[in-house]
Parts: structure tokens; sequence; C-alpha cells
């Protein structure tokens, strides 16, 4: 029980102890190299949770379900940390970052890291629901670190919409324990998750169809849900790039996590309403929304910013869905989407760098002008787009079967949206990855590995699922219902 209770500790206080150090420590190599250190230290933390299975308490949680996000996040995290290494170095040579600032970045990297770590591993809602503030608190600050009139604002954006919605959040999470404290008893079994998905056949269904439609606007706010979404493009390209990627890849991961976890408990009451038809038209609304309005983006990072409420939305209705097959798919699509647009943000990074913008119409050549960055960004672009044979193709085409299997209709809409989208990237893709090159030529000092390993193990996925993880998704896919 102390290895898992370690594995559980470490997981936390890695991060925690790191941004401390990281708040006061001195000079940028050294603090690259410990935060990089640390987010590799915390990976290796989630990694050890799937020898040691956890023991379950009231504060604390680990099951299958939250492993996946656990792990998908530290390594991400991780490889954020390794990509930040050299795209901050080049924001504090030309003087967009101070020493001061940059001491402050690492370290809310790592108060970041500990918020969504925390909240994933929280069996008491009322502590997840402080966890994701905390860690929407940390990538508000980072994404007004510039200083600048237009990041200062996208910030203050998003620290009013977040709280909009983490109040929401907050009130749906009063009503659901409002609910099962006649039933389990006033005090901190009214808020553990284990005893309320136990108990929750018992609960006033009424409470809980209310609680539940807060928590979804609350938290789907933070997933992106067209129309809660305003925060999210702003918040992209005003921002560094490493958090552009880690809110992709990451921060709307924990987000729908919260919403997962609560759809479980109205699935349990048989007097609750579905939550599905919610879910299944918020996403779709998303898909296509966002589909659209990627003609319409002439900022390179606002465009995938879309791209991701796009996605966001086609795995929301995933799981609203629900059934093993589309749960599956909503779990593969989860998995490959953090590790594709991380990838894309990191390519895009480097690039606004080496050509000082990130319009689009100011970018073009780059398979000429930098092959590596160029081709990097168009193979990312394909597997965004979910064409054939990475691992997003897969995912999605599992969620188009399932739905025509079941709702025809809802199937075409989706279709339209995908097909959308993909006319959308693949015109932008053209103008910016070939033609004459404009702007610098001059060589960029990129960190290709954490580029090259999202896209290899993007494609990988593609060919080849091994079968263990096949079995672990399934597995995940029965418990979400």
């Amino acid at each position: 029980m102390s290895g898992i209770l370690n594995g559980v500790t470490l997981v936390l206080a890695i991060p925690a102890a790191a941004a401390a150090l990281l708040g006061v420590l001195p000079g940028y190599r050294l603090a690259a190299r410990l935060n990089m250190l640390a987010s590799l230290l915390t990976l290796l933390a989630a990694l050890s949770l799937f020898v040691a299975h956890p023991a379950v308490n009231a504060y604390f949680l680990v099951d299958d379900l939250n492993i996946v996000f656990i792990v998908l996040n530290t390594f991400v995290g991780f490889t954020t940390s390794v990509f930040s290494a050299s795209y901050i170095g080049h924001e504090l040579e030309t003087g967009r970052l101070t020493p001061t600032y940059l001491r402050f970045y690492h370290a809310m990297y790592q108060v970041m890291m500990f918020g969504m770590n925390l909240a994933l591993i929280a069996n008491n809602i009322g502590l997840m629901w402080v966890a994701i503030e905390l860690a929407t608190l940390a990538t508000v600050v980072m994404v007004g670190i510039y200083r600048t009139h237009e990041a200062l604002e996208a910030a203050w954006k998003y620290f009013i919409l977040a709280s909009v919605g983490i109040a929401f959040a907050l009130f749906g999470t009063i009503l659901v324990y409002m609910a099962a404290q006649p039933v389990v008893g006033e005090g901190l079994q009214a808020m553990t998750w284990t005893v309320l998905i136990a108990r929750v056949a018992g609960f006033d269904p009424a409470l809980l169809n209310v609680a539940f439609v807060f928590l979804f606007l609350g938290y789907g706010t933070k997933v992106g849900l067209a129309p809660l979404h305003a925060w999210l493009p702003d918040a992209h390209a005003e921002g560094p790039t490493p958090i552009s990627a880690v809110l992709s890849g990451l921060l709307l991961n924990v987000a729908l996590y919260a919403i997962l976890r609560f759809k479980m408990l109205m699935t349990a009451n048989p007097l609750a309403i579905a939550p599905g038809p919610l879910m299944v038209t918020a996403g779709l609304i998303s898909v296509l929304f966002a589909a659209f309005m990627l003609y319409r983006r002439r900022d390179i990072k606002r465009l995938f910013a879309y791209s991701s409420i796009e996605h966001m939305g086609i795995i929301v209705f995933a799981f609203g869905m629900g059934g093993p097959l589309a749960n599956f798919a909503g779990l593969l699509q989860m998995t490959m989407h953090s590790l594709t647009k991380s990838a894309i943000f990191f390519t895009v990074g480097h690039v606004a760098q080496v050509k000082g913008t990130q319009r689009i119409s100011e970018i073009s050549g780059l398979t000429e002008s930098h092959p590596m960055l160029g081709w990097s960004l168009v193979l990312g672009v394909i597997a965004i787009a979910g064409l054939p044979p990475l691992g997003i193709f897969m995912s999605e085409f599992l969620i188009v079967s399932s739905t025509f299997a079941r709702e025809p209709l809802l199937a075409v809409a989706l279709v339209l949206g995908l097909l959308v989208a993909l006319g959308a990237l693949m015109l932008r893709v053209q103008g910016f990855a070939f033609g004459e090159p404009t702007g610098s030529t001059q060589p960029v000092r990129a960190s290709y590995v954490p580029i090259f390993a999202h896209l290899a193990l993007v494609l990988a996925a593609g060919l080849y699922l091994p079968p263990l993880l096949v079995a672990w998704f399934q597995h995940v896919a029965q418990m979400l219902g």
C-alpha cells in the first residue's frame, strides 16, 4: 500500500516542489533543465501506477479511466517542457521575456501540471473543482505573460469566461452534494465520488438533472464547446506556444474528464435524464461551427485553436452517443488529438519565431525554406484532418460508423462537419507549406524530438494498436456505459 501511495504522492509532490524551486532559481538553462527533469520524473511516477494498483481513499482515486488521462497528461507535459526549453530561450534572446518573467513562467508551468494531476486523481468532487480552478488560474497568468495589450486582453477574457464557467461548475457540485446528503449523510462522504457512484440510484433525480446541466455548462466552457469557446482562440494566439500546446492537448481533456465522471453518475441513476442527448447536441454544434470558422482564420495559431474546438466537439459527441464502440472511439480520438495538436503547436511555434509573424498570408513555402518544419506541419495537418493512415482517421471512422448504425441523420451532419473542416485545413496547408518562400529563410534552432515523437506515435496508432491498449480502452469504454 505504501508503494501505491508513493506513486500517487509523487505525481503531485514532484511538480509542487519543482514549482517552489523554479520560482527562485536564477539562470535560464538550469531552470529549463530542472523543468524537464521534474516533468520526466512526474511521467515516471504516473507510469508506476500501472504496476502498483492504488488503494482508494476519501481524497484520491486511481482507476483505469483516470490512468488514461494521467499518463497522457504527464507525457505531453514532459514533451512540452522539452520543446519549451528551446522555444523560451529564443523568446529570452529577442527580449519578449525577461529573466524575472522566465522564472515565473517555469514555476507556473509546474503549478499548472500539479493542478491538472490533482484534478485527475481526486476522489472528492470538491477537490477536483479546486484543482481545475488552480490549473485554470495558472494558465490565465501564463497567457498574459508577454504583457502586451493583446496578451493581457486575452488573459482577462479567459479569466472572466473561465470564472463564469467555474461558478456554474461549483453550483452543480453543490447540487450533487445536496442530492447525496439525504442518502449518504453530511460531510466528506457526500463529496466522495466512489461513494456517490455506489449510492447514486437513491438520489433525487430532479436535483441531479439540474446539477448536470450546470456542471456541463461549467466544465463545457473549459472544454471549449461552442458557444462557450470565446476565450480559447485568443488564449492560443496571444500566449506562449508551449501553453497553446498544453491548453489544447491537456487542459481541455481535464475538463472533459470531469464531465465524464458526472456523466457516469447520471447514467447510474435510472430516473435521471440521459446526459447523452445534451452532449451529442453540444458536440455537433461545436463541430459544425468550428469547421466553418476555420475558413475565416487569418492567424495560424487561431486556425488550430478552432481545430481544437472542432475536435473536442467530436470527442464530446462520441461520449454522448455512448456504448462500447463510441466510447472506445472517443478515448482514442482524445489521445490522438492531444498528441497531434501539441505536435502541431510545437511546429507552429518555431514557424512563428523564424518568420516573425503568425499571419497565414505572410507565411508560405515552408517546405522549401525550412523543410523539416514544413513537412512536419504538413504531416500534422494531414493527421488532424483525419486522413489515413494516421491515428485520427481510425478514431473518426469508428465514431462515424457507430453513429450511422444508430442515428444515420446525426452521422450525416457529423460527416458534413468533418468534410468542411478537411477542406479548410487542406486549403490552408497548401498556402503556408508550398509555393514561393516568404519572410526569413534563416535556419531555426528547433527541438524536433518532441514533434517527431508525437507524430510517430500517431502514425503507429493508425497502423497498429497493441492488443493491451485495445483491451484497456475497451474496459474503460464499458465503465463509461
